[in-house]
């Protein structure tokens, strides 16, 4: 992660902490290849090894208190005002900073709804209460809406990024459909898709065993499934979801082929129908997706043109499900996600699927910028079956 968006949210949390009347914001980690905070990528963008303290203050001060170790790599980003090296106890240290700033409020990395917002392990809490004492102690609070804030309100350089991501996942798949043939195994496209993937250095913007998925006909499992044996065949759809992550950002688009029958010159009235219903769907939460609605709205705004089909929609970022803000339904596995307010500078994606009897599954997924009168379609939209 360059030091240059580092600095860029480090500005805005500072901001953050003035907007929502929070004293101070401390993000505490320790071997984070094993218990990574999904924080660190917005303030840090490394990992650490010790017991490390980063202190966001709503005067501007930026205090990281790392291991000696780790000191160096932190102070290289010349983003914190202050840089604190310890070698046997983060606890003086970092107990010392607290007293100094003295604040009211302390936001902690938990959450009950949002993962993006939930690092702190409950061992480390119990540290910091510790190292807090009573006082201290008790102005610990949840970060919760903070940390949606902060990693929603994408930067120009963030949104940059995503876009580059998008393009490229868009150049591949123009490349994947000369490729097309009816037999082909969900297997082999997704080889093809990983080998155009690797020459260019990337990673995948989700797991890579079912980064891309791929569905090919009726038979295909629909969701978090790897590409199986399945094939492309007359009369059926392929469905492909995919993205990729390039330079520390990602990209997530669904797109659609229809596998012509005998004399067909177009898709059949069925697939028509579905594809046209989904669309309507898509355009109608599309079309009140501005600063001020909740995520929840956009969903029934959907639901009024697909009634029963699901329509979760998602930030998208540094990963695939960038937490915050969810366009989703009010179901208790999402929290209190969906009642999330939608700001400018959030990059979600808009996303349904259905499926077509004895054909296949229907999935668009698109993805756009919330602006301060509106959206901006990040992805070209796919508005026609592309047709094989």
């Amino acid at each position: 992660m360059s030091s240059d968006i580092v600095k860029e949210k480090l500005d805005q949390a500072v901001a953050l902490l003035i907007e929502q009347d929070i004293d101070v914001w401390l993000t505490l980690a320790r071997e984070t290849t094993l218990t990574p905070d999904p924080c660190m990528d917005l303030i840090v963008g490394l990992g650490v090894t010790w017991h490390s303290a980063f202190i966001v203050s709503r005067t501007g001060e930026r205090i990281a208190v790392v291991g000696r170790f780790d000191a160096e790599n932190v102070r290289a980003l010349g983003a914190y005002t202050e840089v604190i090296s310890y070698d046997q106890s983060i606890r003086p240290a970092l107990r010392q900073a607290l007293d100094r700033l003295n604040p009211r409020s302390i936001a902690l990395n938990y959450s009950e709804s949002d993962p993006a917002a939930d690092g702190l392990t409950h061992g480390m809490y119990l540290s910091l209460q510790a190292i807090c004492g009573p006082e201290l102690a008790g102005r610990l609070i949840s970060a919760g809406k903070f940390v949606a804030a902060l990693r929603g309100r994408k930067s120009a350089t963030e949104v940059a990024r995503i876009q580059a991501a998008i393009d490229t996942t868009e150049e591949i798949f123009a490349k994947l459909s000369a490729t097309l043939a009816v037999g082909q195994t969900e297997r082999g496209i997704a080889d093809r898709i990983h080998a155009w993937r690797e020459e260019q250095g990337l990673g995948t913007a989700w797991d890579e065993p079912y980064c891309p998925i791929v569905n090919a006909g009726p038979d295909s499992p629909v969701g978090h499934a790897a590409p199986g044996d399945f094939k492309t065949a007359r009369g059926q759809l392929l469905h492909i979801d995919f993205g990729v992550k390039q330079a520390e950002f990602c990209s997530d688009l669904q797109r659609m082929w229809y596998f012509l029958d005998g004399q067909e010159k177009a898709a059949p009235e069925d697939v028509k129908r579905a594809w046209d219903a989904c669309w309507g769907a898509v355009d109608a939460g599309a079309a009140i997706l501005k600063p001020g609605v909740r995520g929840f709205e956009v969903d029934a705004a959907a639901r009024m043109f697909l009634v029963g089909a699901g329509y979760p929609g998602h930030h998208l970022g540094r990963v695939a499900h960038d937490g915050s803000t969810l366009l989703g339904p009010r179901w208790d596995r999402y929290g209190d996600t969906p009642a999330g307010v939608v700001e400018a500078g959030n990059v979600f994606t808009l996303e349904l699927g259905v499926v077509v009897e004895g054909r296949g599954y229907i999935g668009l997924e698109e993805d756009v910028l919330v602006t301060d009168s509106g959206l901006e379609w990040l992805s070209k939209p796919q508005r026609e079956l592309w047709l094989v």
